[in-house]
């Protein structure tokens, strides 16, 4: 998943980023396809931009995603039949050391909604290459500077 899947508030959905105009975004619909304007006083969010309340830090949502998906084997998430507890319980098994004073319920199902119209929308690589990337770069990067000091 990368930066340009969006959630824009006011707006059912997930969209993706396909264009950029003057003083507005084109984006598409992962549900049907279709493409609107986003202006700049619509509230738009990366979800890779989005974290869940932890007590030590903030886990970002991608992650959250992979959790999930390795829990349900990549299948969608019958989330709309449980109750409030039932959620919060199953979302301790995806994320067991989130903030239960600060996450809350509606956003439990907000996760579970988004990650379900990802799946739907046929993606399922929540981790993004560009970190993991960078990531491998840094420890190459290390791994060359302790050889170069050993010598």
């Amino acid at each position: 998943m990368n930066q340009k899947i969006l959630s824009i508030s006011g707006r059912p959905g997930l969209f993706k980023l396909v264009n950029q105009g003057k003083n507005m975004l084109i984006v598409e619909s992962l549900a049907t396809g279709k493409r609107t304007p986003a202006y700049a006083h619509d509230k738009v969010v990366s979800l890779s931009d989005v974290s869940i309340y932890t007590p030590e830090a903030d886990e970002p949502l991608p992650n959250v995603f992979e959790s999930i998906k390795q829990l349900t084997g990549g299948t969608q998430v019958d989330y709309k039949k449980m109750d409030d507890a039932d959620l919060r319980e199953y979302f301790a098994k995806v994320l067991p050391e989130y903030d239960r004073d600060r996450v809350y319920t509606t956003d439990i199902r907000k996760v579970f909604a988004w990650y379900n119209e990802l799946i739907a929308a046929g993606v399922t690589d929540f981790k993004d290459n560009e970190i993991a990337e960078d990531q491998a770069a840094e420890e190459a990067e290390e791994a060359d500077s302790r050889q170069t000091d050993k010598q």
